[in-house]
């Protein structure tokens, strides 16, 4: 597999997607999708696919007001719209601040309070999510990419607690070019990636290096083998962060895995 994909494999690989979707939800025999729009590149992607797809979708926009940058919630809008997908917007503020005000968080102190926080918008998103499939009979497709689930990037049982993962086998990169290929708005593509956690956040400040790289050492360490010092050799990326990537890949791996179940008896 190459980080490149040919255009005649772009065809192949929207069309197979689009069917897989479509073959999910039958199997599932539900009457469609719920997928939360951001108004960036992935879950603009993921739309765009099961729209091919046929079956009845329903977006739901769900900003965090004064945290996620207004422009998102316009282009999730106008996308919807183009598409003829019924939408809804539920601004979470007041939730997420019911959450932050319920717990004692005077106890701890640090980054990690922050990070913590940050993570109640993706797990009010995904309750909303699921709330919306309960009551239509649909499932819920994720937006996550194979680049951020490898390193863990994503809150678990948040924008992780999906039915299904579309793009899921596809790299930042790799989805960059499938947009493209899809007609998705330039006003989106050329986004700054941000998981919108907080004012002024992006993916590539948190990861400490960029999409290109980022997937540059995976697909080396991942996908062909290769060891340390190949990855370093072949990607001119720095030890330290080679390093970091792997390290990551091993401590999150969890996220990725059903929880375990203890047998204590024969």
């Amino acid at each position: 597999m190459s980080l490149n994909v040919p255009t005649e494999k772009l065809g192949s690989c929207t069309l197979k997607i689009s069917e897989d979707i479509k073959k999910f939800v039958g199997k599932a025999k539900a009457e469609g999708a719920v997928i939360a729009l951001s108004g960036g590149l992935d879950s603009s992607v993921v739309l765009v696919l099961a729209k091919n797809s046929g079956v009845d979708i329903y977006g739901l926009v769900m900003p965090n007001v004064g945290v996620n940058n207004p422009q998102d919630r316009e282009d999730a809008i106008l996308l919807a719209k183009k598409l003829e997908v019924p939408y809804e917007v539920i601004e979470i503020n007041q939730v997420v601040e019911s959450f932050r005000s319920l717990y004692p968080w005077g106890k701890y102190s640090g980054e990690i309070v922050k990070t913590t926080q940050a993570n109640i918008m993706p797990r009010v998103r995904m309750i909303l999510n699921y709330a919306t499939a309960n009551l239509k009979n649909y499932v819920v497709l994720g937006t996550g990419n194979r680049t951020e689930l490898l390193v863990g990037y994503f809150t678990k049982y948040g924008d992780g607690g999906v039915d299904a993962l579309p793009i899921g086998g596809l790299y930042k990169t790799q989805v960059k070019q499938l947009a493209k290929f899809l007609d998705i708005p330039d006003a989106i593509i050329s986004k700054t990636p941000s998981a919108g956690l907080w004012k002024g956040q992006t993916d590539e400040g948190e990861l400490g290096l960029s999409y290109e790289e980022l997937d540059n050492v995976l697909h080396n360490l991942v996908d062909h083998g290769k060891t340390l010092s190949e990855v370093i050799e072949i990607t001119g990326v720095d030890k330290e962060k080679v390093e970091s990537i792997k390290e990551r890949i091993k401590l999150n791996a969890h996220k990725l895995s059903c929880p375990p179940i203890f047998i204590p008896l024969d």
